[in-house]
């Protein structure tokens, strides 16, 4: 059995027994969650990964990007009984305010102080969280960030997070592809906060 298979069934006998502190009440009762639609990666992942690679995509080295609309994107990574993913990794990447990639297929023309890419472990609770920006429309394309999640190097979900009353949402192929069930699981509002906006992005997996 794969180590990421004898981890996740451990866990979830625990949780059966007894919930622990450290897990919600939500968390704990939920059961058969709907599994996060599946997107395609698209064109623009990192060839290689980027020597900053940290959950900040608003800092670059030590160099602060200062264009777009500061945001942030959080939430949980579980199973579709609702237990934390443990060790999951959570990778996001996006274009820069102007549309454009860190990545040869779109001339390398991103903004240099804008990461672009970011990746975060979650802990026991499942949490993830990103600094980055409210992403923003190119050609072809509505706004959207590009999300994965990886478990002891496996990849279990690649999927894309939109933002909800965007005009632009209609127009796009891949986002009309997707029923009504499966919009509203990858849709979400960036709603104001004290220190820039902010977007609630829950992930459920078959693990």
């Amino acid at each position: 059995m794969p180590s990421f298979a004898r981890r996740h069934l451990l866990v979830a006998s625990a949780a059966a027994v007894s919930a622990p502190a450290w897990l919600s009440p939500a968390l704990a009762q939920a059961k058969n969650l709907r599994p996060t639609p599946r997107q395609t990666e698209g064109p623009f992942y990192p060839v290689t990964l980027p020597t900053d690679s940290d959950a900040d995509l608003l800092k670059n080295g030590k160099v602060v990007y200062r264009q777009g609309q500061p945001s942030w994107v959080e939430g949980t990574v579980t199973d579709l009984a609702g237990v934390p993913l443990a060790g999951a990794v959570v990778e996001i990447w996006q274009c820069d305010h102007q549309g454009h990639y860190h990545h040869p297929g779109d001339g390398d023309r991103a903004d240099p102080a804008f990461q672009g890419f970011g990746q975060v472990a979650v802990g026991r609770d499942g949490r993830y969280r990103f600094r980055t920006l409210k992403p923003v429309p190119y050609t072809g394309r509505t706004p959207h960030i590009h999300v994965k999640v990886k478990l002891d190097r496996q990849e279990l979900l690649t999927t894309q997070l939109y933002v909800a009353g965007d005009p632009g949402n209609q127009r796009d192929g891949i986002w009309r592809r997707l029923n009504e069930a499966d919009r509203a699981a990858v849709t979400v509002p960036f709603a104001p906060g004290s220190d820039g906006l902010r977007a609630s992005f829950p992930i459920a997996v078959q693990a």
